[in-house]
């Protein structure tokens, strides 16, 4: 296998490694060369791991390639939700107060690089922090009120190691890469209850509440209690034995702290944190899309080097879409060359890399369910009166937010649209997923694929009725019953 240790500056890396590539993140990023290598594990040192930074797509592209990136997006993600540090902290509490208990004072900085701390009496709990995190080089604060208190976990930059540690970290770093293997964290083992985790004033929900009422409704049938939770209880999660997210799914809302919980306690979960991570993110999805060769409308992946060659490439008018966009939110078409440089400049301002698509006009997109890799509905969703895509959320009139939908059977789905969803589920593994897809000029294309489907009642349920809704409460029995 390929190695390659990413960082911003290859030159001023110090320690030469055997049988690993130093390259520049920036590379990595914009040189197709690496896009097309099939088998890769990538180490990311980048300088910046926040949201949306050169870090961050480093190890979201190495995901949409194929390749195995420490850390991962989830790493990464994981590292900023306050919640769910504490709940991954508290499985390891006893560790924190024996490794502790000599410290004198109230403030104490334990500074891991690659699972190690210069202080050997560290090594444990060092170890431990970097097993849960994968994170290279990782700072966590200490308080001490009645016991030690985790105050904050951050990931740190090479150039905020201490000068008396770099010595050190060299060690670590080099013992670390001359491993075989790579240890990462493995989910408990958990057990029965259903949680519908909904938000109250979602803008734009998953389920409509008579939905909400036919899940409940069916699931009771077959023996779950079920309850419908907030986003106000996390606490309470490990209470139930499997979790059916209803809300909006973000990268940085509840959702997905929800999803990363039940997956590190082995409840039984749809959908997937994973999912969340790379449906969230278009830049993964085209990447994905292109490196399994399933047709799309022509993409570019935009950064600031190469945003003055988009329209060389892609007619105008161009479809710019947002790394995080949901529901329509953050796609904006540019019609005219201005028009194009003013949306470009300030989406870069909010993303180290965004999308362009060729406009691909249709009256509907197919929209077809596929969970755990099967379809289970169709629909067809057309577009929004008077508007270019099936949300406007600009319109005046509530009535006109939407186009129609009509739902159909499978059997009356072209065979090549269904094929294209099945593949195009595929590349995100288990779960439930919405694939659109136009099709054009005898094209099927597919436009997105969505970690957290509409089924509202009437709509995505108009043709297979309950089944669609036993689908799904199947779907979590069976992961229970794998256990």
């Amino acid at each position: 296998m390929n190695k390659f240790l990413v960082v911003n500056q290859p030159e001023k890396w110090p320690v030469q490694l055997e049988n690993i590539s130093i390259i520049a993140a920036q590379d990595y990023l914009t040189n197709p060369v690496y896009a097309k290598i099939k088998s890769a594990r990538i180490f990311n040192l980048s300088k910046n791991y926040s949201y949306q930074s050169k870090g961050y797509y480093v190890s979201l592209l190495a995901e949409a390639r194929g390749h195995l990136a420490i850390p991962t997006v989830k790493n990464l993600v994981d590292l900023r939700e306050p919640k769910l540090v504490k709940v991954i902290s508290e499985e390891f509490d006893d560790v924190i107060q024996k490794s502790l208990k000599s410290i004198k004072s109230t403030e104490f900085v334990l500074s891991i690089y690659f699972g190690q701390n210069v202080a050997q009496k560290y090594r444990e709990l060092s170890s431990l922090f970097f097993r849960h995190f994968q994170i290279p080089f990782l700072q966590v604060k200490f308080s001490f009120s009645n016991k030690w208190n985790i105050k904050s976990i951050k990931a740190l930059s090479e150039s905020e190691i201490p000068k008396d540690h770099l010595e050190s970290m060299h060690i670590f770093a080099s013992d670390y890469f001359s491993k075989k293997r790579y240890d990462t964290v493995k989910p408990q083992a958990y057990d029965y209850d259903l949680a519908i985790l909904v938000q109250k004033d979602d803008v734009a929900p998953p389920s409509n509440p008579k939905a909400l009422k036919k899940f409940t409704e069916v699931a009771e049938k077959m023996n779950f209690y079920v309850e419908i939770i907030s986003p106000k209880d996390l606490s309470r999660l490990s209470a139930f034995d499997a979790l059916f997210i209803r809300q909006s799914t973000e990268v940085h809302n509840e959702a997905y702290a929800f999803a990363r919980k039940a997956q590190q306690e082995g409840i039984a979960i749809i959908d997937y944190p994973d999912a969340i991570l790379k449906c969230c993110n278009k830049v993964f999805m085209a990447e994905a899309l292109q490196n399994a060769g399933i047709p799309t409308p022509k993409t570019m992946i935009i950064h600031k080097e190469n945003k003055d060659l988009v329209l060389g490439e892609i007619n105008l008018p161009v479809v710019l879409k947002s790394p995080d966009s949901t529901f329509s939110f953050g796609v904006k078409k540019a019609k005219t060359k201005e028009e194009y440089q003013e949306l470009v400049t300030k989406m870069l301002k909010e993303s180290e890399l965004i999308i362009a698509q060729q406009f691909t006009p249709s009256d509907y997109d197919w929209r077809i369910g596929v969970l755990d890799g099967k379809a289970f509905y169709a629909c067809r969703y057309y577009m929004a009166k008077g508007h270019w895509q099936i949300y406007n959320w600009s319109a005046k009139k509530k009535d006109d937010q939407d186009g129609n939908a009509d739902a159909m059977a499978l059997e009356e789905v072209p065979e090549k649209v269904l094929d294209l969803a099945l593949r195009s589920a595929k590349l995100m593994g288990e779960g439930l997923y919405g694939i659109d897809i136009k099709e054009i000029n005898g094209e099927a294309m597919v436009i997105e694929i969505n970690d957290n489907p509409n089924i509202d009642f009437g709509v995505e349920d108009a043709f297979y009725g309950e089944e669609v809704y036993k689908s799904i409460i199947t779907a979590l029995k069976n992961r229970l019953e794998k256990k």
